[in-house]
Formats: C-alpha cells, sequence, structure tokens
C-alpha cells in the first residue's frame, strides 16, 4: 500500500531522516514511535507531501507520488492541534475539504451528515461552532474532515496528546474501533509506548532520524532489537554485574556480567515457587505501588534495586522490609 524506499530528508544541513525503508500494507493501523525530535512527524509529512526527500521514493499502490502535490495525494491527515477552523460551525468544518473538491451540495451535505453519524456527532453538535465542542469531540470532528473525503490513507500526528489521561484512554480505544469499521489503512504518529503497543498492526520505532526496529508490538516489546527500543519501549530493570553473575551461577548460564542485560518487571516474580528453570535470588522489600489492577514493587537484591509487577490477587500483599525471593527464567533477559 504505501512504501518509502531509502527516504532521506534534509533541513539546510541537518539529515532529519537518514535511509528510512517502511513498508505499510493495506488495512492496517501502522505507527511511528520516538521521542521528540527523533523524525516521524518528518516521515509521515514526507508520506503526506508536506515535506520533499532528498533522496528516495515515496510509493503508494504501486504509484510514484514523490512529487505529487499535497492536495492530489488523496491522503486524509488529522494534526496534532486538529487544525480545525474554530469561527465556523463543525458541519461546516467536516464539508471544508468536499467544497474544495466542488462537489454538489446535496452529496455534500449526504456525505456530512453520514460521516457524523459514524464518528459519533449529533445532528445538534453539526450546527455547533467548533469553539463550543470538547477537546474529544474536536477529534472526532478533526478524523470525519479527514475522512469524508474517502481517503485512502489516513495519517494522524499525535491526536491524543492535548486529552487529559482518562479521555485519551476512551478515545484511544474508539479509535482503534473506527479504525476497524472503516478499514482504512492508517500511520499513526506517537511518543506514547502505551498507546503504541495498544493500537497498532506494527510499529516503526525512531531514534535521531533512523529507524531501530520495525514489527508487531509483542516483537518490540518482547525482542527489542536494540538498547534504545527495549529502554523506550515500558519499563525494564537494568542488571548490574553482581546480580547477572548470581543469575549465571544457580543457572549455568554463560553470561556476560558487563554486558548491557535487561529485564522487563513482569518477569520478575516475588515468592515464587514452581518451574524448575528459574533463578531464585533472596530480596528485601524497599517500597510498594498499589494501581488496582497489579502492585509495582521496588526490592533490593545482589546488591542492586529492581522493580517487579505482581497481578492483584486480592489477598498477597509483601510489606516494606519484608524479606522474600525474586525469581526470573534467565531466558527472558535481554543482552546488548
Amino acid at each position: 500500500m504505501i512504501r518509502l524506499n531509502n527516504i532521506e530528508v534534509k533541513f539546510g544541513d541537518f539529515t532529519a531522516l537518514h535511509d528510512i525503508n517502511v513498508h505499510v500494507k493495506e488495512g492496517q493501523f501502522y505507527t511511528f514511535l520516538g521521542p521528540s525530535g527523533c523524525g516521524k512527524t518528518t516521515t509521515l509529512r514526507t508520506i503526506t507531501g508536506f515535506n520533499a526527500p532528498s533522496k528516495g521514493r515515496v510509493i503508494v499502490k504501486d504509484r510514484d507520488i514523490t512529487d505529487m502535490p499535497v492536495e492530489k495525494r488523496n491522503i486524509g491527515m488529522v494534526f496534532q492541534n486538529y487544525a480545525l477552523f474554530p469561527t465556523m460551525s463543525v458541519y461546516e468544518n467536516i464539508a471544508f475539504g468536499l467544497r474544495v473538491q466542488k462537489i454538489e451540495k446535496s452529496d455534500i451535505d449526504k456525505r456530512v451528515r453520514e460521516m457524523a453519524k459514524k464518528v459519533e456527532l449529533s445532528d445538534q453538535q453539526l450546527m455547533r461552532k467548533v469553539a463550543e465542542l470538547s477537546g474529544g469531540q474536536q477529534q472526532r470532528v478533526a478524523i470525519a474532515r479527514a475522512l469524508v473525503t474517502n481517503p485512502a490513507i489516513i495519517c494522524l500526528d499525535e491526536p491524543l496528546s492535548n486529552l487529559d489521561a482518562k479521555l485519551r484512554v476512551q478515545l484511544r480505544n474508539e479509535l482503534k474501533e473506527m479504525q476497524n469499521n472503516f478499514g482504512i489503512t492508517t500511520v499513526y504518529v506517537t511518543h506514547d509506548q502505551e498507546e503504541a503497543l495498544t493500537l497498532s498492526d506494527c510499529i516503526a520505532v525512531f531514534n535521531n532520524g533512523f529507524i531501530e526496529q520495525i514489527g508487531a508490538p509483542n516483537e518490540i516489546y518482547n525482542q527489542s532489537k536494540t538498547e534504545f527500543v527495549c529502554n523506550f519501549i515500558g519499563d525494564i530493570n537494568k542488571l548490574m554485574p553482581q546480580m547477572i553473575g548470581a543469575i549465571a551461577q544457580q543457572s549455568g548460564r554463560a553470561l556476560d556480567p558487563n554486558a548491557a542485560t535487561y529485564i522487563r518487571l513482569e518477569r520478575l516474580h516475588v515468592n515464587y515457587h514452581g518451574a524448575h528453570d528459574v533463578v531464585t535470588l533472596p530480596a528485601r522489600i524497599l517500597a510498594r505501588e498499589y494501581y488496582g489492577l497489579y502492585i509495582k514493587y521496588t526490592l533490593e537484591t545482589s546488591g542492586q534495586k529492581v522493580k517487579a509487577i505482581e497481578k492483584n490477587d486480592g489477598t498477597t500483599y509483601f510489606q516494606v522490609d519484608e524479606n522474600v525471593t525474586i525469581s526470573m527464567n534467565p531466558d527472558d533477559l535481554m543482552t546488548y
């Protein structure tokens, strides 16, 4: 559906993107993930035509659109600040692109009302000024405006970043449901790891203008290819040489104590007794954080602090200063 072949983007002497290669399949929810300034928005703007690459080609449906004007690419765009017209009504905002295309008035009305219904905007809301709407409603207007022209692709640049945490989670779920219902190919930019993991079919992790890894969410999380990806995706423990040595001694594994070695919080278990292939080390509870669904413990073991997440079963609570054990499977270690 979308192919970025060897894309390089320069701004003066600064190279913002280095040799970017991406393949987005039709109907896929594809996310560009990374910290601020890493190149993910620049890549999105290269797809939509707002940035021109200094090298490489942009291919959509086997057609080279690298030099095609923005308005002819048939790509919907939702900006971070939504870029809506605040003094115009919701109806007029959604209808704007259709009027630019000189669609007949009766067809415009039909398509605007159908699209509004799909994104759960009422007839009353259609007549209100955009400035009168909540952030979540404005987001729906921006999505409706992007989709009403029947684009082949929709690109979204951090559309949830201006919302509060609760609304962000709610609209994240709605966004994925809408994408499934429309079946439209979606390219999404975010710096939020949880957002990327929950929404995406495929993730490209960006860092300093390069792509560090491309893969499904479980691959990115469980088989992080680089130390950057390992650290950026989710919370993680970095193990010190003393702890690595203790794991090697007990497991019989040949582990390099000086290597960068990590383990995810949920791969550590407090007072676990079971499988034969685990390493068990003495530990002491330093702190406890209660999150409802789970409890996060900070522990001291083998001369360092680590964190572990335990599912909240409603009965087991380890106390601060309690002596416990911490267990893990050496297969869950990530080493770089």
